[in-house]
Order: C-alpha cells, then sequence, then structure tokens
C-alpha cells in the first residue's frame, strides 16, 4: 500500500510546497463554491487533547462546506494511554476515515499516529509546532505584501509551537525574521529548531536574528507578532511569574512605533488583552488578527484537498 502524505510540520515543506497551498487557499476563499463537493464522501476524523475554538470550527466548517464529514472525537474520553496504545489507535481509526487532524500535546504521539496511518494525518497543533496556523499567516501576509520578502518580528514566548513554525516557515520562504524573547532555555526558541532555520535560511538567502531585545527585533519590521505567555501546557500557579519575565514583550504602542509606519499586528489567539498585548494595539487599525483567523478556514481546505490529491 502507498504511503500517505502527511503535514506534520513546516519543517517537512519546501517552498514550492509552502507557495503552492497558499495560492491554492487564496483561489479558495475567492470562489468557495466552485469547491462545495470537493470532499463528497469523505471523512475527517478530528483528535482532540487539548482545547479548541479556531481549530476545531475552521476544519469542521471546512469539510461541511465542501461536502465532507467531521468528526470531532475527545481524547479525554478516549482509551489510549489506559487500555489501548497510539498505534491501535492509529490503525483502527484510518480503516474508517479518509483524513485525520490531531491537536495533541506531544509531537511525538503525532508522528506516532502517522507511522501507523493510512491516510494522511494533519498536525492540529503539538506543544513542538502549529504549521497549520503558520500556513494560513504565510497566506495573510502574502495577501497584504504579494511578497515574502518582508520582515517579521516576534515577540514573547520563544519555545512555543507557533514559534517554532514561523522561524520554520519565515526561513523556507526567503522571509527575514527576528526573535525576541528572554534569555533562559525555557522562554528562547529550541537550539534544534534555530539550527534548522539557519539552513533553510542558508539556502533562502533570508536572515534570522534571535536576540532578548525587543526594540532589536521590531526595528524596520513589516509584521509584530505575538502570542500567548501561557501555552496550554505550562503550569497556572507559573502565571505570575511569567508575566513580570515576559512583561518588557508586551506588544503596545510604543513597540509598534519602533516597526515601520505601515506595520501589521499579528497574533494566532486567543489573546490576553494587557499581557502579551494591549488592547489598542489589537483592537487597532494595524491589527489583522481577524484576517488571520478567517484564513484559517480557507488555508485548511487546501490543505486537505493536497493531502487527499484533489486539485485545486
Amino acid at each position: 500500500m502507498k504511503k500517505p502524505k502527511h503535514l506534520l510540520s513546516i519543517a517537512d515543506l519546501n517552498r514550492k510546497d509552502i507557495e503552492f497551498l497558499i495560492r491554492s487557499a487564496i483561489k479558495i476563499k475567492k470562489n468557495p463554491s466552485k469547491y462545495s463537493d470537493s470532499m463528497e464522501d469523505k471523512t475527517l476524523l478530528m483528535l482532540f487533547e487539548a482545547p479548541s475554538l479556531r481549530t476545531r470550527i475552521s476544519f469542521e466548517t471546512g469539510m461541511t462546506q465542501m461536502d465532507g464529514h467531521a468528526i470531532y472525537y475527545d481524547m479525554k474520553e478516549s482509551t489510549v494511554g489506559k487500555k489501548e496504545t497510539i498505534k491501535d489507535l492509529a490503525n483502527v481509526v484510518s480503516r474508517y476515515c479518509d483524513l485525520i487532524m490531531a491537536r495533541i500535546a506531544k509531537h511525538s504521539d503525532i508522528m506516532e499516529i502517522a507511522k501507523n496511518s493510512r491516510v494522511p494525518v494533519i498536525n492540529g497543533l503539538t506543544s513542538y509546532e502549529h504549521p497549520c496556523q503558520i500556513l494560513s499567516d504565510m497566506m495573510t501576509i502574502y495577501e497584504i505584501k504579494k511578497s515574502f520578502k518582508i520582515n517579521l518580528a516576534y515577540l514573547g514566548d520563544g519555545n512555543n509551537n507557533t514559534t517554532h513554525s514561523l522561524m520554520f516557515a519565515a526561513s523556507i520562504l526567503g522571509m527575514n525574521i527576528s526573535v525576541a524573547s528572554p534569555k533562559g532555555k525555557d522562554y528562547e526558541p529550541q537550539q534544534k529548531v534555530i539550527r534548522q532555520a539557519k539552513q533553510f535560511a542558508a539556502k533562502s538567502g533570508s536572515n534570522i536574528l534571535v536576540t532578548d531585545n525587543p526594540k532589536q527585533a521590531v526595528k524596520n519590521a513589516d509584521f509584530i507578532y505575538t502570542d500567548s505567555w501561557m501555552s496550554y501546557h505550562i503550569p497556572q500557579e507559573e502565571e505570575k511569574g511569567r508575566i513580570k519575565i515576559f512583561s518588557p514583550y508586551q506588544v503596545n504602542n510604543s513597540i509598534m512605533k519602533m516597526a515601520k509606519k505601515d506595520a501589521k499586528f499579528m497574533h494566532c489567539l486567543p489573546a490576553k488583552r494587557g499581557e502579551e498585548v494591549t488592547a489598542g494595539v489589537i483592537d487597532g487599525k494595524q491589527s489583522i488578527v481577524y484576517q488571520q483567523a478567517e484564513n484559517r478556514l480557507h488555508a485548511q481546505k487546501a490543505i486537505m484537498l493536497w493531502l487527499m490529491g484533489i486539485k485545486v
């Protein structure tokens, strides 16, 4: 049996793949009715270990709009880890469904699902990467700039799935990226991510800066991106301490003024106003967070069709 194609990591894609997915997503967004039966009689299984608003609703809506069906399965109700292995789960459910999307804590678990699946597997989020979010972000950037020759700054938690996927996508596409986060392995991007992104950057001609200086990171930025300081795997009792550590990296009006005049603000949501970003920025004219969120729907349709080998 032919091995299925998966989307587990941005690092598994090349520039051609990413650009194809973005072009496809833009086509789907412009003419969604053209794809209204593209997933006829197809079923997507959605495995959720981490909570979700955008991931669940965008995938489920995407399948419905393409005449397919999506099943939501809460991993808290699962026998996995109690009476069943990940291997058994993947072998069984991939005999029922045409696609699997998993939003799951450990990256090693999604790798195990893909290894044992007969059908394509999509990483809906792990603690290591968030590829679906970042593909929709790259689509949003391209809609605005019509180019990837831009400067992207990320402020905040660098040891974060969104940061990792952003670094991979930017370096593959030839986009300059600056990441500003507090010093220390708990807060900086993982060293293996930095090494791999720099390898991609050497081929694409992009520049990567990892610093603890937010002002340095946002200089000449076209886009400023941040994310929650409290990822799902962070214990709640650490919140007060993390707010103190990350407060110099808050995206506020003074930070936005250090970037280019027409710089845009990005956030993958959910956001805490008053923590990683002020209300004035996220609700202001430079914010494109809702465009990003909408594009999850279109990008995920493109991903599913691509993995299924269905022409866009």
